[in-house]
């Protein structure tokens, strides 16, 4: 049973990756928006306000965690286009472990985002930023930003099934971006009132933004922040994924 659920969850991901080669275009403006991002801010509209250091060392991790956020959206997409194309009614019909379309989905966003993330490091190395840290503690930040994913994308998931149609996204993407940038992404929560402040530091994406920064060696990172980047994520996870996979297994009920 469990090399069949192997089996059917890699064909899932196959399908996926698949859809990278018809639709290069797609993929390409997924990895270049975030670049694009990351060099308005470091070079256009960025003020470092309250950042001790270099800005772009604060700059590039914080910017990581909000590609992470922002991954959100994708996810949506993709599963309500599906929805409305009968693709998963379809999938449910043939015998195929149940589970293995929303695996198959988790893997090729999971990679997507290794990939992004690359990108991103790739660039920030480029423009002067640097990780002062060893591989292990390298390898630890890459860990909670993909982690932070993997919480936003279980979050999508469920999202889209609600929601049921691309059309909705739009929606979505009104609240995703006022949360992600209600975050220590781009400022310090030092440089904000203190109403606002507050809001920020609780924010998982600041959490998870700190933790990085703290890994990397740069300003604004902060030890505490490490064990709250890994229970946030993780809690998040444990609400939306039961809710996910409850919610798959009604539809066409």
């Amino acid at each position: 049973m469990n090399t069949y659920a192997l089996t059917d969850s890699w064909t899932m991901t196959r399908r996926e990756l698949a859809h990278w080669a018809r639709q290069p275009v797609q993929v390409l403006v997924g990895l270049v928006f975030p670049v694009m991002l990351l060099l308005m801010f470091g070079f256009l509209i960025g003020g470092g306000r309250g950042v001790q250091g270099e800005y772009v060392d604060f700059l590039v991790p914080g910017m990581l965690a909000l590609t992470m956020a922002f991954g959100l959206e994708g996810t949506m997409l993709q599963v309500t286009q599906d929805l409305n194309k009968g693709v998963i009614d379809r999938f449910r019909s043939m015998p195929m472990t149940n589970g293995a379309v929303l695996v198959g989905r988790c893997a090729a966003d999971m990679l997507q985002s290794a990939i992004g993330l690359a990108v991103l490091i790739g660039v920030g190395y480029a423009i002067g930023w640097r990780a002062h840290a060893g591989a292990g503690e390298f390898l630890g930040a890459v860990g909670l930003l993909l982690l932070f994913r993997f919480a936003m994308l279980w979050i999508g998931i469920h999202l889209a099934m609600v929601a049921g149609k691309p059309e909705m996204v739009q929606a979505v993407q009104i609240l995703v971006w006022p949360v992600g940038f209600l975050s220590n992404a781009l400022a310090t929560p030092e440089t904000m009132p203190d109403w606002l402040g507050t809001v920020v530091e609780w924010n998982p994406m600041s959490q998870t933004a700190t933790a990085v920064r703290e890994l990397f060696g740069g300003p604004g990172g902060e030890a505490g922040h490490v064990w709250a980047a890994v229970v946030w994520p993780l809690a998040l996870v444990a609400v939306f994924f039961p809710l996910a996979v409850r919610r798959f297994g009604r539809l066409s009920r």
